[in-house]
């Protein structure tokens, strides 16, 4: 039987956008980061827990005014959830532009990787309990201090 694609187009239109994905996985970093569940982002979305799961996966496609409420609750820029996509999903030319214009620094040497180890979400989850901002603030001063000078 001769294909006339559009079974391939069909399936095609079942996967999820990588960009999607990037998206969604920037949401679930930034909420992890946090220490919130997935529960409590859907609570303060409006949301299900199950939808959250959906929009981290990439499955359902975040709209503009669900990127802008999730900006909010998770207390980062809109831009945040496009950083460090790959430039073959077209990361290269935002990122390019931000750079050339000087809104964003490149960051050298820190693969993504190191942000989704378990001791990194455990400093910084311990970092933001620090109730009082000088303490954290000298915090954050000693730990640079202990790092190898650029």
């Amino acid at each position: 039987m001769p294909s006339d694609g559009s079974g391939e187009r069909a399936e095609r239109e079942h996967r999820p956008s990588p960009i999607d994905v990037h998206v969604g996985a920037r949401v679930r970093l930034r909420r992890t980061l946090l220490g919130m569940s997935q529960e409590k982002l859907g609570d303060a979305l409006g949301l299900t827990f199950q939808q959250v799961q959906k929009y981290e996966r990439g499955v359902n496609r975040i709209g503009a005014s669900r990127l802008f409420d999730l900006s909010r609750v998770l207390d980062v820029p809109i831009g945040f959830f496009f950083d460090d996509m790959p430039d073959a999903l077209g990361g290269g030319g935002a990122s390019a532009a931000r750079r050339s214009y000087g809104l964003a620094e490149q960051q050298e040497g820190f693969d993504d990787d190191t942000l989704h180890r378990r001791e990194t979400l455990e400093l910084v989850r311990a970092y933001y309990r620090i109730t009082e901002p000088a303490v954290r603030k000298r915090v954050f001063e000693l730990i640079k201090s202990l790092t190898p000078s650029e």
